[in-house]
């Protein structure tokens, strides 16, 4: 399986038979300046209505759209929904957020979108097994990265790859990745913006991968 960052929240993921799922494609414009999306996909994962988050007219093919906390099955990948908020105020202020797990190629894929809060024991339990979890790291928005370092511990994810912080080129009100990595040996910067992970390979001890936006 390979794992691309497309930038922001927006990852596209290759399985080994070549189905390609991409979550949350995101409109380009204003603080947000990555480049449009050029991709196929036979899926669409959208974790919530926000508009730099859901853009499923970007994305080529003709792909399944997948939104809300639903679970199932589709094209060999499983996947699982538990519900969480945008923020931490029960959603008052940003609304319905949802996290997703990915059964892929034999490896668990959680994306946790834009989850705003710290995870109660339910939703810990229904995310289940996480090999690569995929997080926000960059606060304002989402969890800061005290937040995020809580949540890895919880979830005990493998590998972790940080998404929604600042780059060159996201201008919002988030931090990079640096808060995030501090003081921390078990991070690696390579300068891809891919990665690929097979079951029987994955790291002993949870490696944190941050990746180059690919647009």
């Amino acid at each position: 399986m390979k794992i691309k960052w497309l930038g922001h929240a927006c990852f596209l993921i290759t399985s080994d038979n070549g189905t390609k799922l991409i979550i949350d494609p995101f409109v380009t414009g204003g603080n947000l300046q990555y480049g449009e999306i050029n991709e196929s996909a036979d899926i669409i994962v959208v974790t919530h209505e926000h508009r730099d988050h859901n853009n499923p007219e970007a994305v080529r093919g003709n792909p399944e759209i997948i939104k809300g906390v639903v679970s199932g099955e589709t094209k060999g990948i499983k996947f699982r929904a538990v519900a969480s908020y945008h923020d931490n105020i029960g959603g008052v202020q940003r609304g319905a957020n949802t996290m997703f797990n990915f059964e892929i190629d034999g490896l668990n894929v959680c994306h946790l979108g834009d989850l705003g809060h710290r995870l109660n024991e339910e939703q810990v339990a229904r995310l289940g097994k996480i090999d690569i979890l995929i997080v926000p790291i960059g606060g304002y928005f989402t969890i800061d990265a005290e937040m995020a370092n809580d949540v890895c511990d919880r979830l005990k994810p493998r590998v972790i790859i940080p998404m929604h912080f600042k780059t060159a080129r996201y201008s919002g009100p988030i931090v990079n990745a640096d808060e995030f990595l501090q003081g921390k040996k078990n991070a690696t910067r390579p300068d891809t913006s891919e990665a690929e992970f097979r079951t029987g390979e994955l790291p002993t001890n949870p490696q944190i991968i941050v990746l180059q936006p690919a647009l």
